[in-house]
């Protein structure tokens, strides 16, 4: 019973810390975030593990943090209300061409983040042909070029 709790505290505290790091911590990983994603699984393994180390008590792991998944998106699923807590809401950066610099500056995003996003999703090469740009709940910029 031990294992299942260090399961669920160790996937609480993993989902509140990214939570709060920003949607954009997870969408691009640079290879120093990549590192600290590793140092993070170690230190995690060794938080839920404790000293058993059998496979026991390794797919019980495994099954209790799958179970939490699923768990979430059940409810998330079954009260919307519970995914805007969970995941949050979309933010949006570019409002009609005008910039929300407070939004830009919350998601720790700058203008050639938006660009580059631009170019690669609309072939949008200036910020004057944007008309939205919003961070989604999975991190991404999405755009929505100035009709021409």
């Amino acid at each position: 019973m031990e294992s299942v709790i260090r399961g669920v505290t160790v996937y609480l505290f993993l989902w509140l810390i990214f939570r709060i790091s920003g949607k954009r911590t997870l969408a691009e990983t640079s290879p120093f975030e990549l590192v600290l994603l590793l140092i993070i699984s170690e230190v995690t393994n060794q938080a839920m593990v404790d000293s058993d180390h059998s496979i026991t008590n390794s797919f019980l792991l495994i099954m209790t943090l799958v179970g939490m998944s699923v768990l979430l998106s059940f409810i998330k699923h079954r009260w919307p209300a519970a995914s805007r807590i969970f995941e949050g809401l979309p933010l949006p950066l570019i409002r009609n061409g005008e910039r929300l610099q407070k939004n830009m500056d919350k998601s720790r995003v700058d203008e050639e983040e938006i660009l580059m996003s631009a170019r690669l999703n609309q072939g949008v090469e200036k910020m004057d042909d944007i008309k939205e740009a919003t961070v989604e709940n999975d991190g991404q910029i999405s755009i929505v070029p100035r009709s021409q």
